[in-house]
């Protein structure tokens, strides 16, 4: 009876350990597919901006700038306004601050941004004194507001406007798109959304420094076409270093 008592303890014990063993088995392969999960997921979240900024893209694809975003009657008039600050560059780092809302010239850093990159968020934009000193070589500057920045179809037009102007070889692409915040200085005009800026001799091929000008035109919305003509109307050789890159 012993014996028989001894073997059936043994079989309660062997039942026992081998549900522990089929419940820490199931936990391990629910912790598994928790974790296989979560990378999936984490893939996911990491593809996707890119997969979708593609998707956006494609109503661009076959678009000329000038017929992307807003008709151009949604600019106003172009105003100029007397330059300085050409060849004044400061340490960088230095703050700065500009009367106009953006800046069209003005005193800079002693760098600037390169032509990769065309367009930027508020996370990730270049500082002002960057941004002017790009002015000084040539490049328009697109600035834009916390209403466009809010939008994110708006930002599908500037993101199809920023793919049309890519590459880094053909100099008539020195253009970037950047946010203008309520930390940089003043609003825009009211109902003005987007602003064009431009460093100009004045004309290409002017020498004189007191000939050179700010190029400002504002508009209440996103204008392929409008940024077509101003780009036209001061190219990148109408600034005091356009071979600078």
């Amino acid at each position: 009876m012993a014996k028989q008592a001894k073997t059936d303890r043994q079989a309660v014990i062997d039942s026992i350990r081998s549900q522990q063993s089929k419940r820490e088995n199931r936990r391990g392969m629910m912790i598994v597919g928790v974790c296989v999960l979560v990378a999936v997921l984490i893939v996911g979240a990491a593809a996707f901006k890119p997969v979708k900024d593609w998707w956006d893209l494609r109503a661009y694809a076959s678009a000329s700038l000038s017929d992307i975003g807003a008709k151009a009657s949604a600019c106003q008039d172009v105003t100029t306004k007397s330059a300085e600050g050409s060849q004044d560059h400061v340490e960088v780092g230095t703050p700065m601050s500009y009367p106009d809302a953006p800046p069209a010239f003005g005193q800079h850093w002693n760098m600037w941004d390169s032509m990769d990159r065309k367009l930027y968020t508020e996370s990730d934009r270049p500082e002002l004194g960057e941004l002017v000193h790009n002015l000084e070589h040539g490049f328009t500057i697109l600035w834009y507001d916390e209403t466009i920045a809010d939008d994110s179809d708006q930002m599908d037009v500037l993101r199809g406007i920023a793919s049309k102007l890519q590459g880094t070889d053909n100099l008539r692409d020195k253009f970037k798109a950047v946010p203008w915040t309520s930390e940089d200085g003043k609003a825009f005009p009211k109902g003005q959304h987007v602003a064009f800026t431009h460093w100009s001799l004045g004309g290409v091929g002017e020498t004189d420094p007191a000939k050179q000008v700010g190029v400002w035109q504002y508009c209440s919305d996103i204008s392929g076409a409008a940024l077509e003509q101003f780009m036209e109307d001061y190219p990148y050789m109408d600034s005091p270093e356009p071979n600078a890159v």
